[in-house]
């Protein structure tokens, strides 16, 4: 498969499978299974997996590409994608022992959906540093940790999950490892609720006592927070920014259908040709739009070729594309006025996944903190 098939086949499942279940699964809370197992059948779930277990081998721009796609028809299940691809990111950096060589060759066959468990209540928006702490047990760990927000909770067949190392002495001193689904000791705290992204299933999950053989251990001990930065967050960051170009396009091209044609029937125009200012604010939104994808473009350019900027750009993209998708789907709000609040249209769904986004760690504040850093050259951490 090269880069115009995946982007095709992208194309017809979000026109064919997501965008007639967006609006039932977001009112319902309902997790797209469906979605999943037609990403799974196309091939895009092993996208970026090596052709030699089975991948697609394809990189970070197809990726981007796919990711705004599926948004702009279902941001949440493009955040399950985008969790998804930054698990196998991290399972196919490991070591390969013959578990984690299953996981791969699943995921290749478009039967294994992935996801992270990183973020805890005791750390809230800072996911790299978890309050948990595995304990050693003979030739593995025990986990116990509670995680929130875990993307496709009770609906993957294994979650990355991090936890300080047994001999961790900071916050950083973490590990990864692959928990499968089904393992005792490991449960879901209840069914997702929220204000946005309802059809993600990102609700709490619970681990006691789980133990995990070293099989399944991705990092070396207290090598966690390397690869949540090096591998992780690149990958989540412009995956992120392109759930909210998603967002951005599906809102201006909503704005623009409810301009063409709702009317005002005693002038015999329609609300596009009757008021300059509605256009002038939908121009603004375009211009917003286009606007964020040239930031994703240029940061593809800088993950495909490392420079002395890339990190500024991966902390920006993400802080930059929540303010510019909560921006242009509020002015979408506005210009379709009561169509919009009476939920007749998607701008109020869009408006609220646009939100939810915006405060997934990281959050822009946080990532705003660490651009300034940057810029003075202070240390991160």
């Amino acid at each position: 498969m090269n880069h115009e098939t995946a982007i095709s086949k992208a194309k017809d499942i979000a026109d064919r499978v997501l965008a007639p279940a967006a609006r039932p699964n977001d009112k319902e809370g309902r997790f797209s299974t469906q979605a999943v197992e037609a990403l799974g059948e196309a091939g895009l779930l092993g996208l970026t997996l090596p052709t030699e277990l089975g991948g697609e081998g394809l990189g970070l721009r197809t990726f981007a590409t796919i990711t705004g796609i599926l948004a702009e028809a279902d941001a949440s299940v493009a955040m399950v994608y985008l969790m998804h691809q930054c698990a196998t990111a991290s399972i196919a950096a490991a070591r390969r022992t013959a578990a984690i060589e299953q996981i791969l060759k699943e995921i290749a066959a478009g039967k294994h959906l992935s996801t992270l468990a990183f973020s805890e209540a005791g750390s809230r928006s800072h996911f790299w540093a978890p309050i948990s702490r595995a304990r050693r047990n003979g030739q593995g760990v025990l986990i116990t940790a509670k995680k929130s927000w875990v993307t496709s909770a009770g609906c993957a067949q294994s979650y990355v999950v991090s936890t300080l190392a047994p001999e961790g002495a900071g916050p950083t001193d973490s590990t990864l490892f692959a928990v499968p689904a089904g393992r005792s000791g490991l449960t879901v705290e209840g069914a997702w609720d929220g204000m946005g992204l309802r059809a993600n299933a990102s609700a709490p999950m619970n681990l006691q006592d789980c133990e995990i053989s070293a099989e399944l251990q991705l990092t070396e001990d207290g090598q966690g927070f390397p690869a949540m930065l090096n591998v992780v967050l690149p990958q989540f960051n412009l995956g992120s920014a392109a759930v909210s170009l998603g967002l951005c396009r599906a809102a201006v091209a909503a704005t623009a259908d409810h301009l063409r044609n709702a009317r005002f029937e005693h002038l015999g125009l329609t609300l596009g040709e009757s008021l300059p200012t509605l256009r002038a604010q939908l121009a603004e939104m375009q211009i917003d739009t286009d606007g964020l994808s040239a930031r994703l473009d240029d940061l593809v350019a800088h993950l495909e070729q490392p420079r002395e900027t890339t990190l500024l750009r991966v902390l920006e993209s993400k802080a930059a594309a929540g303010d510019i998708a909560i921006a242009v789907t509020s002015t979408a709000m506005r210009v379709c006025g009561g169509s919009a609040f009476s939920k007749r249209l998607s701008i109020e769904r869009l408006f609220r996944d646009a939100h939810a986004g915006a405060v997934m760690a990281p959050t822009g504040d946080v990532l705003k903190e660490f651009i300034g850093k940057a810029i003075l050259g202070i240390p991160l951490f």
